[in-house]
C-alpha cells in the first residue's frame, strides 16, 4: 500500500502548468481552462488572505453546483485553509450551527441564499470574509465574487499532505458532524483510478503533471458530469479525484435535477462519467431516455464509459433499463463520509444480473460483530462494515464520537459508520442498512433499506421510505410511505396488493403492517432518505384514517 504525501492544491498547480489549455470546468456550455481555473483560484486566495485568513482557516461553501464551487474550494486549498460543505437547504439557524461548529472565518454563498446568511450573521462574529456568487445587488456586509476575483493572484506557497478538507455529514441522528479528511488519505481514495491508468499515486507535483499529460496524450481523460450536488460526498469526492487526474468537471444549471439537461450535457461535452445518487437520479434519467426514444430522437451517449453512484440504493431493474441505452460500467459504490471504497458492485451488459444491495468487499474492508469479532462468510451472522484505509482523522471537535466510529480492533484503526451486512459464502456482502434506523418489531430487527429494496422491485412502485411507528402490540410497526408510478392506478385494493406482492420476497415480520400512499417522496438534494419527513407523514396520514 503506497501513500502520497502530496497536497491537492500543489498537484493541481502543476497540472495547470502542464495542460493549461485543456478544460477544467464546464457549465452551460462555458468552459474554464486549467490555466483560468488556477488563476481564478489564486485571485480568490489572495482575497481570502487579505481578509486575514491563513493556514487552517475554515471556509464554508454554501453554494449550488457551478464552477464557483470548485474555484472557491481550490482557493481554500491554496492558502492551506479548510473548505467545508454546507447543505444549501439549511436555513438561518442550521447555517449558523455549521458556521460556528466549523469555526468558519469565511463563507461563499449563492445570492439566492443571502437572506439566510444575514439571519445567521449575528450569531457568527468570527466571520471575516463573506463572498456572494451571482445576483445584481450585494449586501453591505459582503463582497461580490467578481470583486473577489479582481485583485492580483496569490503567489504559490509550500504545502503538505496534512492539510484538511471537511465533509459535513448529517447522518441519521444528531447534529451534522465534520469528518476531517487530510490530503494524504484523499489521495488514498484514488489508488484504483491511478492504477487503471497504469500509474501509482503521485508523490511530487512533477508526478501529477506527468500523469495528467499522459492521460491527455492517450485521449483517456476523465470528463465528469457531477449530477449530484458537489456539497455531497458522491460528487464532492469524485470531482476532486477527476481534477487530480487533469480531467474536466461539468455541472448542470438547474437547481433541481433535470434529466433532460443531463443527457444534453452528456452529448455536448462528450462526458465519460456521470456521478449520481441511486434510483432518485437514475429513474428520471432512464425515463428521459424512454421518452426520447419514442420521439425518434435517440440521445448520443456513445462517449459515456461509466455511471457512478453512491449514497443510496441503486436497484437492479433500473440498472438494466439504463444498460439498454448505455454501453457502460455502472459502478454502485458502497461508502460513507467516514470511509470510502468499502465495497462495490459493477454492472455492465456483459456481467449479467448481479442483484440489488449485494457488493464485493474492498481490499481493506471487513465485517465485525458488535463485539468486535470478524463475521465468517456463510454464517448468516449480521455485522457492521469496517474499512481500514483510507481513513479520516475523525470528527472535528467530537472526540467521543470519533472514538466510537473509529475504534481500534486487533491493533488496527477502523472506520465503522454503522452499516450492517451479512457475509455470503462467496465473500460478497448483502447490505442491510443503518442500525440507527433499525426497526424493532416484536423482538425482530428489520432494516428499512431491505424492505424498501423489496418494494422498489414492484412495477407499480416509483419510490418509497420505510419507518417504524410506535405500536402497542409490536413495539414498532413496519410502515411504508409509497409513491406509485404515474401510470399506476390508486385502486381501493392497491395497498393490499402491495402487501401481497412484497410478501413473496420478504419474511412475514418484515412486510409493512401499514402502507400509506403519497404523490411524491421527499428526499434531500443528494437523493438521500428523509426519514423524519417519512415518519411524520405516515403518522399524519394514518391518524386521519
Amino acid at each position: 500500500m503506497t501513500e502520497s504525501t502530496l497536497n491537492l492544491a500543489t498537484a493541481w498547480e502543476a497540472i495547470s502548468d502542464e495542460i493549461g489549455d485543456q478544460p477544467a470546468l464546464s457549465c452551460a456550455g462555458v468552459h474554464t481552462s486549467w490555466t483560468k481555473f488556477d488563476d481564478n483560484a489564486s485571485r480568490l486566495a489572495m482575497t481570502l488572505s487579505q481578509q486575514g485568513l491563513t493556514q487552517d482557516s475554515k471556509i464554508v461553501l454554501y453554494l449550488y453546483n457551478g464552477p464557483e464551487y470548485s474555484e472557491a474550494q481550490y482557493a481554500a486549498f491554496k492558502i492551506r485553509g479548510v473548505p467545508a460543505n454546507a447543505n444549501y437547504r439549511y436555513l438561518g439557524e442550521e447555517l449558523a450551527y455549521i458556521l460556528n461548529n466549523a469555526e468558519a472565518e469565511a463563507i461563499f454563498f449563492d445570492h439566492t441564499l443571502a437572506d439566510r446568511v444575514e439571519a445567521a450573521l449575528p450569531k457568527c462574529p468570527q466571520l471575516k470574509a463573506l463572498i456572494q456568487v451571482g445576483g445584481g445587488e450585494v449586501p453591505s456586509w459582503a463582497i461580490s465574487y467578481e470583486e473577489a476575483l479582481s485583485g492580483d493572484p496569490m503567489k504559490r506557497i509550500n504545502r503538505t499532505g496534512e492539510d484538511l478538507w471537511f465533509l459535513y455529514t448529517g447522518g441519521t441522528t444528531g447534529m451534522p458532524k465534520a469528518v476531517m479528511w487530510d490530503h494524504h488519505n484523499i489521495f488514498g481514495m484514488m489508488q484504483s483510478t491511478f492504477r487503471s491508468l497504469g500509474a501509482t499515486l503521485p508523490n511530487t507535483p512533477e508526478d501529477a503533471a506527468a500523469i495528467a499529460r499522459q492521460v491527455i496524450d492517450q485521449k483517456s481523460e476523465m470528463r465528469q458530469l457531477c449530477a449530484a450536488p458537489l456539497m455531497h460526498g458522491t460528487s464532492g469526492i469524485t470531482g476532486i479525484i477527476t481534477h487530480s487526474h487533469g480531467g474536466l468537471v461539468a455541472t448542470l444549471t438547474s437547481r433541481s435535477f433535470d434529466p433532460d439537461e443531463l443527457w444534453t450535457v452528456v452529448e455536448q461535452e462528450k462526458i465519460t462519467m456521470v456521478s449520481i445518487v441511486g434510483d432518485a437520479f437514475a429513474k428520471p434519467m432512464v425515463d428521459s431516455l424512454d421518452k426520447a426514444s419514442t420521439g425518434e430522437s435517440l440521445r448520443d451517449v456513445s462517449s459515456l464509459r461509466m455511471i457512478f453512484s453512491s449514497g443510496v440504493m441503486f436497484s437492479d431493474p433500473v440498472k438494466e433499463r439504463l444498460l439498454e441505452y448505455c454501453d457502460v460500467s455502472i459502478v454502485d459504490s458502497l461508502g460513507s463520509s467516514e470511509g470510502t471504497g468499502i465495497g462495490n458492485q459493477i454492472t455492465s451488459r456483459s456481467s449479467g444480473n448481479t442483484g440489488t444491495a449485494r457488493f464485493v468487499l474492498g481490499p481493506h474492508t471487513r465485517v465485525f460483530t458488535d463485539d468486535g469479532i470478524e463475521v465468517k462468510p456463510g454464517s448468516k451472522e449480521r455485522g457492521r462494515l469496517a474499512t481500514g484505509y483510507p481513513l479520516p482523522l475523525g470528527y472535528f471537535k467530537d472526540p467521543e464520537k470519533t472514538a466510537a466510529t473509529f475504534p481500534e480492533i486487533d491493533g488496527r484503526r477502523w472506520s465503522i459508520a454503522g452499516d450492517y451486512a451479512v457475509v455470503e459464502e462467496d465473500g460478497t456482502i448483502t447490505l442491510l442498512g443503518r442500525g440507527s434506523v433499525c426497526i424493532n418489531t416484536g423482538g425482530e430487527k428489520v432494516y428499512p433499506e431491505e424492505v424498501e429494496e423489496a418494494l422498489k422491485t414492484l412495477e407499480s412502485v416509483r419510490d418509497c421510505n420505510v419507518v417504524g411507528l410506535e405500536d402497542d402490540r409490536w413495539g414498532q410497526a413496519v410502515t411504508a410511505v409509497v409513491q406509485l408510478e404515474e401510470n399506476a392506478t390508486f385502486q381501493e385494493d392497491a395497498i393490499e396488493t402491495l402487501k401481497t406482492d412484497v410478501r413473496g420476497v420478504l419474511a412475514g415480520y418484515k412486510v409493512p403492517k401499514e402502507i400509506v400512499l403519497v404523490p411524491k417522496i421527499q428526499r434531500s438534494p443528494n437523493g438521500k432518505t428523509d426519514y423524519k419527513w417519512a415518519k411524520e407523514t405516515a403518522e399524519t396520514l394514518l391518524s386521519k384514517d
